[in-house]
C-alpha cells in the first residue's frame, strides 16, 4: 500500500496554498471582524452595517434617490430596496416618489432616524477605534490609506 504523502515531491506546486498570508482572505477575515466588533457594539439598535450606512449616507444627502444612494454605500440597488423598506418599517427613513419621474424613489431621515443616526455614529466611531487597536496611529493611518487606494484601484476598472 503507498502512502499518498510519499507520492508527492516538496515542490511549491505540490503545497497547499497558503491563505495566511493571502490578501483576499486577510480582507475576509477583517471584514468579518469589523462586522462582529458593529454587531456587539449596536447589538440595541438592532441595525447591520449596511443599514447604517445607507443611514448616514441619507443624512448627509437628505432627498437623494434609491439609486444615488446605492452606488454611494456600494450596495446592489437592487436589494437595497428591501433595507431600505426595513429602514422605513422602523420609522427612520420616509421614503416618496420624485415629482416628475414617480419610478425615482427619495429619501429622507425622519427625525426619529436623524436622532437614532446620530446616536448610533458615536458607537460606530467606537467600532472604528476597537478595530484598529492592535495598531499604532501610523499604522492605522497606513492602513486606510492602502485600503483607500485599493478599492479606488478596483473601482476604476468596473465596468
Amino acid at each position: 500500500m503507498t502512502n499518498l504523502s510519499q507520492t508527492f515531491d516538496d515542490s511549491p506546486m505540490n503545497k497547499s496554498f497558503d491563505f495566511a498570508k493571502a490578501p483576499g482572505h486577510l480582507v475576509r477575515r477583517a471584514q468579518q471582524i469589523a462586522v462582529a466588533l458593529f454587531m456587539a457594539e449596536l447589538a440595541a439598535e438592532d441595525v447591520t452595517p449596511v443599514q447604517f450606512a445607507i443611514l448616514n449616507a441619507v443624512m448627509d444627502t437628505p432627498g437623494i434617490d434609491q439609486i444615488t444612494l446605492a452606488g454611494r454605500v456600494a450596495f446592489d440597488a437592487a436589494t437595497s430596496g428591501s433595507v431600505i423598506g426595513r429602514l422605513e418599517t422602523k420609522g427612520w427613513i420616509k421614503r416618496e416618489a420624485h415629482q416628475i419621474d414617480r419610478r425615482r424613489k427619495l429619501l429622507w431621515l425622519t427625525s426619529t432616524g436623524h436622532s437614532a443616526t446620530l446616536q448610533m455614529k458615536t458607537a460606530v466611531e467606537r467600532v472604528q477605534e476597537n478595530l484598529l487597536k492592535p495598531l499604532s496611529h501610523e499604522e492605522s493611518e497606513h492602513l486606510a490609506t492602502l485600503l483607500s487606494k485599493l478599492v479606488a484601484g478596483h473601482e476604476l476598472k468596473a465596468p
